[in-house]
């Protein structure tokens, strides 16, 4: 695929992960939550020059480190989420401004690594973006899916203390 290609991949899945995120869904702890990231990184492994064949060692550490921002920021964001049940013991799900910001300090962190980058001389394609966004999707989804199975088991904390709400109207955060 193209650079254009890419980053058009890129953008569309980060633009449906998100708006997927900003209202509520239903945690479903059974269906394939690893799928999307997978796709994403075949699609990465496909394209050639994951690194840069001049600079081999910089760019596995630029790699290496875009991927544990991934992991750092996917499980920010899964442990910022809110979950709830609903009376039915259904789990739902719901973004908060807390995972907005750990959404700012990875673009940020994302774009510090790119400038270094870029000033070492190093060539990064799209197809180390693609493998970050894998990772912190892939994160993200396994520590819901688990808090899940844990909120389901016992009612038990949430995100950063907070106690599950079994009321019939979950309390939620205001926008």
């Amino acid at each position: 695929m193209s650079g254009l290609v890419d980053a058009l991949v890129i953008a569309a899945v980060a633009a449906l992960v998100i708006a997927r995120q900003v209202r509520a869904a239903r945690v479903d702890a059974g269906r394939r939550w690893w799928l999307l990231p997978g796709i994403l990184v075949v699609v990465a492994l496909r394209e050639p020059g994951l690194l840069d064949a001049r600079y081999h060692t910089a760019s596995a550490a630029l790699l290496a480190v875009e991927l544990l921002v991934g992991l750092a920021i996917g499980a920010g964001w899964a442990w910022t989420t809110r979950l709830w049940t609903e009376p039915d013991g259904t789990v739902w799900s719901k973004s908060t401004k807390a995972s907005a910001v750990v959404w700012l300090v990875g673009i940020a962190l994302r774009v510090g690594l790119f400038g270094l980058g870029t000033t070492l001389g190093v060539h990064q394609g799209s197809s180390a973006l693609m493998i970050a966004l894998a990772a912190t999707l892939l994160v993200r989804s396994g520590v819901l899916v688990q808090r899940a199975r844990w909120i389901q088991e016992s009612a038990g904390p949430t995100a950063y203390g907070d106690e599950v709400s079994r009321s019939p109207r979950p309390r939620k955060e205001r926008v």
